[in-house]
C-alpha cells in the first residue's frame, strides 16, 4: 500500500494486519480520488472508520487542508500516526481513537469531504449515514465504500445521491447536497 501521487506520492504505509482487515485498494483509491480530485485543494476531509488512514493521507497528499482520522481500535490508531509521520503529514491531521458514530453525534467541525468505510455487514454505514451531514459543509461530498450488492439510500437529510461506480465486489457511493445535484 503506498500513496499514490502528490507530496507524499511513492511513500509506502502500513497496514492492519489479520482476517477482519479490509484495506481500500489502489484501483478503487484511484477511482475516489478521480471522482473528488477537483474538490480537495485546501479542503477538509474526515476519514471515518480509518483504518491505517491511507484515504485521509492520500487527501492530505493531494493538497486538502488537514484530515481527521477516527477509529475505534488503538492499533488502527498506532497506524495512522506512524503513516502521518512516514509522510510527513502529522501537522495538518488530527487523529481520535473514538467511535466514530460517537464522533459524528459529538463533532462541532465542518467538513467538505468525508470517506466512509465501515466494517461491512455491521450496519455502521447506515448508522453513519444519519448521522454524518450535520458535520458537512453544504457544498461538501459525501463519499461511501460498500459491498456492491449492498442498497444504500437514495438520499440522507437534505443529501441525494450522485453517483455509483462498481468496481468488481466494491461499490462506491457519492452523496451531495440537493443544491448541488446534477
Amino acid at each position: 500500500m503506498r500513496v499514490i501521487t502528490g507530496s507524499a506520492r511513492g511513500r509506502k504505509l502500513e497496514q492492519l494486519t489479520g482476517n477482519d482487515v479490509r484495506p481500500t485498494t489502489d484501483r478503487v483509491k484511484e477511482a475516489v480520488f478521480s471522482v473528488i480530485q477537483f474538490h480537495i485543494e485546501g479542503r477538509s476531509f474526515l476519514d471515518l472508520f480509518a483504518g491505517s488512514g491511507q484515504m485521509g493521507i492520500e487527501a492530505l497528499s493531494r493538497g486538502a487542508a488537514r484530515a481527521v482520522f477516527t477509529d475505534a481500535s488503538k492499533e488502527s490508531i498506532e497506524i495512522v500516526k506512524r503513516n502521518l509521520k512516514t509522510t510527513k503529514l502529522e501537522e495538518c491531521a488530527r487523529v481520535y481513537r473514538t467511535d466514530s458514530i460517537g464522533y459524528l453525534t459529538t463533532c462541532r467541525e465542518k467538513f467538505d469531504l468525508v470517506f466512509m468505510d465501515p466494517p461491512y455487514g455491521t450496519g455502521l454505514l447506515q448508522q453513519a449515514l444519519a448521522n454524518v451531514e450535520r458535520v458537512m459543509n453544504k457544498s461538501g461530498i459525501v463519499i461511501c465504500e460498500s459491498p456492491s450488492t449492498e442498497e444504500l439510500p437514495e438520499s440522507f437529510g437534505e443529501f441525494v445521491r450522485l453517483r455509483e461506480y462498481r468496481h468488481g465486489k466494491i461499490k462506491i457511493t457519492t452523496y451531495c447536497h440537493t443544491d448541488f445535484a446534477e
